[in-house]
């Protein structure tokens, strides 16, 4: 196993509070947005609600807020974000999107499978409003899908981890005990398994809904992954959101390896941690929301679920620090074959 410097944990990044009932912002309008090669902002208003964590998790709200920057500089839209809070009711996401609407923000952007419920009510009350939704596939007539193949991504740095580990051991850490995060672990353990049917995989979740902290709890991420790596583990992949700096950490601390999630975050983690990566699984949601805020300004939106998969560049693995090189050929194979439908990967 490669040797290390033990480092001091990331900085935790501060909400600032805007008006509005359980609303929080990390920048200011269109400031991410802003820069000389922008276009003239025009008269489309786009909000967007984050899931916990908001801007600054260097994951999961990250990649759909890069994908909505693009968009307010390339497309020339007026942009506001507001983020959920830990424990937040139900009533507090609802009064969130709401709030958008009425200021005239018109499509609303609601980032993760938490929101689905308020979409679905707020949409409805809504019907000259479009309405996106990352991860959940709530029906309305003015909602569309934005979904992933998690699973096909995860074989890939599950068949990594496996190909990698020196112990036989490896972990995976899961944000909150959803169904959506279980996609995360059934692929991560078929890849696994493939690439080494006797691997050991130990799997932990770090909160329960409607207990949602587990995606903004790097404590936590740090205790669940230091108790693999005391296990024997020497890999742990996350899927955790602003937990995962937590797991970054006890890899870097341990001198062992973790796996990012949705964003390449051997970019994007506290440089402190960097080393430590090993992959991450990319989840293009960017992408996504971009593809959809294009849609809005050519009036051509689609509806209804919106996959995006191995085969549409969706989801896939980073090679970042070249650590992965020497079984990238394999992962490749493994790649090709799922696209192929010579390997069906489980979603549970």
């Amino acid at each position: 196993m490669r040797r290390l410097n033990k480092l001091t944990a990331a900085a935790a990044v501060t909400a600032l509070v805007f008006a509005g009932a359980g609303c929080s912002k990390k920048s200011s309008d269109d400031e991410s947005a802003a820069g000389e090669d922008c276009v003239e902002k025009g008269d489309v208003k786009v909000g967007m609600a984050f899931d916990v964590g908001g801007r600054g998790d260097q994951s999961f709200n990250d990649s759909a807020a890069k994908g909505l920057d693009k968009a307010a500089c390339e497309l020339g839209f007026e942009v506001k974000d507001a983020e959920a809070q830990d424990g937040e009711p139900e009533s507090a996401r609802e009064e969130r999107l709401q709030q958008l609407v009425d200021a005239g923000y018109n499509p609303v952007v609601a980032v993760g499978f938490a929101y689905s419920a308020s979409v679905g009510k707020i949409a409805k009350a809504n019907p000259d409003v479009n309405f996106a939704i990352v991860d959940d596939a709530v029906e309305g007539e003015n909602i569309s899908n934005l979904l992933f193949a998690e699973e096909q991504g995860s074989f890939l740095v599950g068949a990594a981890a496996a190909l990698k580990s020196e112990t036989g051991t490896i972990g995976f850490v899961g944000g909150v005990d959803t169904e959506l995060i279980k996609k995360f672990e059934a692929g991560y353990k078929a890849g696994a398994k493939a690439a080494d049917p006797k691997v050991k995989v130990q799997s932990v979740y770090l909160s329960t809904p409607p207990d949602f902290s587990g995606f903004g709890d790097p404590a936590k991420g740090n205790t669940a992954a230091t108790g693999m790596f005391e296990k024997d583990a020497d890999v742990v992949y996350h899927a955790a959101g602003g937990s995962g700096g937590g797991v970054f950490q006890a890899a870097t601390d341990a001198k062992k390896w973790a796996i990012g999630v949705d964003s390449d975050q051997a970019k994007t983690a506290d440089e402190s941690v960097r080393d430590s990566i090993l992959t991450s699984m990319t989840k293009n949601i960017d992408v996504a929301v971009y593809d959809f805020l294009k849609g809005v300004e050519g009036d051509d939106i689609k509806t209804g679920p919106q996959v995006y998969d191995l085969k549409s560049d969706g989801v896939g693995y980073s090679t970042t620090g070249g650590h992965v090189d020497d079984i990238k050929d394999k992962l490749d194979e493994y790649k090709q074959q799922i696209i192929d439908g010579t390997i069906t990967v489980p979603s549970k």
